[in-house]
């Protein structure tokens, strides 16, 4: 079956925004976990170092989980709002499916919508790969602070 013109269109539209507003969140998301480190780093100085690097880490890898799951459900309540799944847990687990770029295919989107969720997979990829990269950062930025708090000072 053809996907007429215009409703290809819708789904470039809609992917564009769902990658605006998941990309935002992202990004807004990211910072707001760089300030809490530092927050944290500073609460964190009287623990010994193998203890504060641990609870960085933590601290990114719940704040950057939190972070996929509300682009997950923006996801889920647009397909839902589409009227492509019956229940929310169709459209949530269907959006974690293909955000996630698993894509199982037990539950799929009718025609019209269908490029949607293939940009969905991609928007994840990319957010996924954002994420991986930021906890690598982090993570090597700790091992250096770890370092320095080690040398002998003098």
């Amino acid at each position: 079956m053809e996907v007429p013109l215009s409703q290809l269109v819708l789904n470039l539209v809609a992917a564009t925004a769902m990658v605006a507003v998941t990309t935002l969140t992202h990004f807004f998301g990211l910072l707001w976990l760089t300030r809490l480190m530092s927050g944290a780093h500073v609460r964190l100085r009287t623990h010994e170092g193998a203890w504060r690097q641990a609870s960085m880490i933590l601290l990114v890898v719940f704040g950057i989980f939190a972070l996929h799951t509300v682009q997950v459900w923006t996801y889920a309540l647009l397909y839902r709002a589409l009227g492509e799944f019956g229940t929310f847990e169709q459209a949530l687990y269907f959006s974690t499916v293909s955000f996630s770029t698993l894509g199982f295919g037990d539950l799929t989107l009718g025609v019209n919508w269908r490029v949607l969720g293939a940009i969905e997979a991609v928007n994840g990829l990319v957010l996924i790969a954002w994420s991986t990269a930021f906890l690598m950062n982090v993570t090597n930025r700790l091992r250096l602070l770890e370092h320095e708090w080690l040398e002998p000072k003098g």
